[in-house]
């Protein structure tokens, strides 16, 4: 079973930056691009917090108040979460767990769309896809480029995370490139099949 993103990472950045507002927390899994490529929603952070406190992973380690902001409480791990931390991570690093491919579906449904349309949307896959595996590579080198500290800067090992989404976005961009070529040249013809064709017109 899939260790749950948010409860590991969000106790991850507790231990790391310990004592520590719920709003760093947020902040620091945000410069990860955490929200991305773990579908960690802003709110479920706080929702995490609040958990991990109930379930004596987390202490409060005090409250606080900057001036006219509100109050801020502040955490630290607690023994129990130094525990857990380090199972939930042992179990993720061991896990073989294939991601779901949003695309798929589109994928194997190619015969069921008009051809001038898939070739289409291919190409404009194919530009997204290259913008966003340039950025990603871009990423890689700002955080490079820091001080790796992660008081003031995202750590050196986030760009290893993020070389990794940028081999994804990479292999992803491939496909669909010579998917593309085969379906121009004829080699990948999924739309003559008589059992096929009719269900394009509807």
């Amino acid at each position: 079973m899939a260790v749950p993103s948010t409860r590991l990472l969000v106790l991850a950045m507790v231990r790391l930056l310990q004592p520590v507002h719920g709003y760093d927390v947020r902040r620091e899994l945000l410069s990860w691009r955490a929200d991305q490529w773990a579908s960690i929603a802003q709110g479920s952070i706080y929702s995490a917090l609040r958990t991990l406190q109930r379930d004596g992973l987390i202490d409060v380690d005090g409250v606080g108040q900057d001036g006219a902001r509100p109050e801020r409480t502040q955490y630290r791990i607690s023994p129990e979460g130094e525990q857990e931390f380090h199972a939930l991570l042992r179990e993720t690093l061991r896990s073989i767990d294939q991601p779901k491919f949003p695309y798929m579906p589109a994928a194997v449904l190619f015969p069921f769309a008009d051809r001038a349309e898939v070739i289409a949307a291919l190409q404009s896959r194919i530009a997204k896809l290259e913008v966003d595996a340039e950025f990603m590579n871009s990423e890689v080198r700002r955080v490079l480029a820091g001080s790796g500290d992660p008081i003031e800067a995202e750590p050196y090992h986030v760009a290893d995370a993020n070389r990794f989404l940028a081999l994804h976005l990479e292999a992803d961009l491939q496909w669909s490139r010579e998917t593309l070529a085969r379906i121009e040249t004829g080699e990948l013809d999924v739309w003559t099949d008589s059992r096929i064709a009719p269900f394009t017109r509807g």
